[in-house]
């Protein structure tokens, strides 16, 4: 069992930065593909990007490309979303999610059923 637990959501001026972790607890985090979703008031939990089990591949969905960056540190069993250029409507509750699927392919990772183990959100909120 893995438990992910999301930390680093708040306030932010348009424009600004946030830089959200996701602590996990387990062995085999490193072995996990880990995902990035939101999920903003009345819309559909929306797949922002993946990266693989070793950090040496990462995807992007349009909406957040050259605005969000993931990474992960296996020795401390968390990865992270930094986010620039923050806009008003990337307000939402922010989830990470792990997947022990290998398979590092855009209808994978995209995919939300594909993630067994899900933190409990972070809201994080961008004022205009």
């Amino acid at each position: 069992q893995v438990q992910l637990v999301e930390s680093g959501g708040g306030l932010v001026q348009a424009g600004g930065s946030l830089r959200l972790s996701c602590a996990a607890s387990g062995r085999t985090f490193s072995s996990y593909t880990m995902g990035w979703f939101r999920q903003a008031p009345g819309k559909e939990r929306e797949f922002l990007g993946a990266i693989n089990w070793s950090g040496g591949s990462t995807n992007y969905a349009d909406s957040v490309k050259g605005r969000f960056t993931i990474s992960r540190d296996n020795a401390k069993n968390t990865v992270y979303l930094q986010m620039n250029s923050l806009q008003p409507e990337d307000t939402a509750v922010y989830y990470c999610a792990g997947s022990t699927n290998p398979v590092f392919l855009l209808y994978v990772i995209t995919n939300r059923a594909s993630y067994a183990y899900w933190g409990q959100g972070t809201q994080v909120t961008v004022s205009s």
